[in-house]
C-alpha cells in the first residue's frame, strides 16, 4: 500500500523521502520513483514536514514511531505524524498525546480501497485529529491519493470509523459467500444468479467485484483474510 502511495506523492511534485523495514524495498521504490532514501524513521522525520506511516498493525507502528531511532524521536516542531495503518483508537490517542507533548500534531488516518485504489490513487482515508487547522494542513497531501477524505472527530475516530467499514465489509463478504455457496449446491448457474440479482436490492461492490473469482474459487489477490481478521479483532 505504502509504496504506490508514495508513488503518487512523489508524481504529484512533493519531495519524498522513504524508509522501508526492507531496507531493499526502499532502495528499489527510489531507483524507480526518484526521492531520497533514509535508513530510519527517524532519519526520514529529520527530513520532512509530514511523516506518513503505514505498516501492519499496532506493535509495527509503534516499533516505527516509538522504538529505537524511531520516528517521533526526530519530528520537528510544527511537523506533523500521520498514521494509515489500520490500529486501534488507543493507539492513535496514545501517539496523539506524545506527538502533542513534543509539539507536533498527528493524524490517524487508515484508508480503504485496497490495493487497487492505492495504485490508481482512488482510496478513503477517514481522519482523526485533535485540531482542525493540523487535518486542513495535510489535506492537500492525501488529496494526491485519495478519492475521499474527512476528518471524523478527535484522535482514534479515524480507527473507530475503519472499523465500521471492515464490520460491514466482512458482513458483505460472508453473506455472499453463503448466498453463492447455496446457489451452487441449489443447481443454479452461479454467474446467471448474480447477473439477475446484482440489478435488485442485493447489489454491492462486493458482488459486483468478487462474485466471479469467488465461484471459480480464486481467492490469492486483493485483502487477505488474516488482515481481515486482525482488523475485526481491534
Amino acid at each position: 500500500m505504502g509504496a504506490p502511495m508514495a508513488r503518487h506523492l512523489a508524481n504529484k511534485g512533493h519531495q519524498v523521502t522513504v524508509y522501508n523495514r526492507n531496507i531493499e524495498k526502499a532502495k528499489d521504490w527510489v531507483a524507480k520513483n526518484g526521492g531520497g532514501f533514509a535508513e530510519s524513521p527517524r532519519e526520514v522525520a529529520e527530513q520532512s514536514e509530514v511523516v506518513m506511516v503505514c505498516v501492519g498493525n499496532d506493535n509495527d507502528v509503534r516499533s516505527v514511531v516509538l522504538g529505537e531511532k524511531g520516528a517521533l524521536s526526530g519530528l520537528k516542531q510544527d511537523s506533523v505524524l500521520v498514521d494509515h495503518t489500520t490500529a486501534s483508537a488507543n493507539l492513535a490517542r496514545e501517539l496523539s498525546a506524545a506527538c502533542k507533548s513534543s509539539g507536533v500534531g498527528f493524524i490517524d488516518a487508515p484508508v480503504s480501497g485496497g490495493q487497487a485504489g492505492a495504485e490508481n490513487g482512488a482510496l478513503t482515508v477517514m481522519c482523526g485529529c485533535d485540531e482542525q487547522r493540523v487535518f486542513d494542513r495535510v489535506r492537500p497531501v492525501f488529496d494526491a491519493y485519495a478519492k475521499a477524505c474527512q476528518r471524523m472527530g478527535d484522535a482514534g475516530a479515524g480507527q473507530l470509523t475503519k472499523m465500521v467499514n471492515q464490520i460491514c465489509i466482512a458482513g458483505v463478504v460472508s453473506g455472499l459467500a453463503e448466498a453463492l455457496n447455496f446457489a451452487v449446491r441449489a443447481g443454479l448457474n452461479a454467474d446467471q444468479v448474480v447477473e439477475v440479482i446484482a440489478k435488485g436490492a442485493a447489489q454491492s461492490w462486493q458482488m459486483e467485484n468478487r462474485s466471479k473469482t469467488m465461484v471459480r474459487d480464486q481467492f490469492d489477490f486483493g485483502f487477505a483474510v488474516e488482515w481481515m481478521r486482525k482488523d475485526l479483532g481491534i
